[in-house]
């Protein structure tokens, strides 16, 4: 069903297949992209979902054909699906070799979820470089080179962990970090939290639980992890914990008072890592 409002929406990827990763792009890798398609009623064009585009356009319509559409810029509207949709649709009828620049407020209109085949799974790669912001048939001009080059200077050491949905560490300065975006709802996940956190049992071998971050609707907790730790340090303690936080966050039970206090705790430990 098309939206036609732009009223403010919590969850504007609910519906899509790996909300997580929808949010991971969007608040927490620097450069990865995913690949979607929309649907016959548009096209059934492949689309690349990507973290950031240059000079935060929304999307680009590649001199090659493909349809780039970024995560990380300014939305207008009170539903990022919406305003999302709405470049994208605007990058298929372009001419290629077309950047979609930052527009107003859109009309009523579809959202993605409208737009893409839900059927396509959304699964993440994780770049080491913005190099495929240019079709492989682009020369690379002095001014090409460096702006990538200088896009890529700021890039934060990030990895998928392969052991969990949705967690990625990463590395800024000499401390690393696993920040885990969780599909459920933001009130269960932070009484999963809770339950953990009161019997000290919220952090994993090698991992402390420092806080969380809400984006898009849904909870993104951190774990601030022992110096010099790698990515794939994570798999075998992260494969150990994650029943144990998957139980406590499915579970229906009232919190207790020791729970309940951690819980209150948890709004102090909120926090900005990127």
């Amino acid at each position: 069903m098309v939206k036609a409002t732009s009223d403010f929406v919590l969850r504007p990827f609910e519906g899509l297949p790996g909300e997580p990763d929808w949010v991971a792009l969007k608040e927490v890798v620097p450069a990865g992209t995913a690949t979607a398609r929309t649907t016959k009623e548009y096209g059934a064009k492949e689309v690349v979902v990507t973290t950031a585009l240059p000079q935060a356009w929304p999307a680009l319509h590649r001199s090659d054909g493909v349809i780039l559409l970024a995560l990380q810029t300014v939305g207008h509207s009170g539903d990022s699906s919406r305003d999302l949709a709405a470049a994208l649709l605007e990058a298929i009828d372009a001419e290629p070799g077309s950047a979609i620049e930052q527009a107003g407020l859109p009309g009523p209109g579809p959202r993605l979820q409208d737009v893409l085949d839900l059927s396509v799974p959304f699964e993440v790669t994780v770049r080491d470089t913005f190099s495929y912001w240019l079709a492989e048939d682009v020369e690379r001009t002095a001014d090409l080179t460096a702006a990538i080059e200088e896009a890529d200077a700021s890039l934060i050491d990030t990895r998928k962990v392969e052991a969990v949905e949705s967690g990625y560490w990463c590395r800024m300065g000499a401390r690393e970090f696993l920040r885990w975006a969780r599909a459920e709802d933001e009130q269960a996940v932070l009484d999963g939290l809770a339950r953990l956190h009161a019997r000290r049992a919220s952090g994993f071998d090698g991992g402390k639980f420092v806080g969380y971050f809400r984006s898009s609707g849904l909870v993104v907790p951190v774990w601030e992890l022992p110096r010099g730790t790698e990515a794939e340090d994570l798999e075998a303690p992260l494969a150990a914990f994650a029943p144990l936080l998957d139980e406590a966050v499915a579970s229906t039970e009232p919190l207790d008072a020791n729970e309940r206090r951690a819980r209150a705790g948890l709004v102090a430990r909120q926090v900005t890592l990127r």
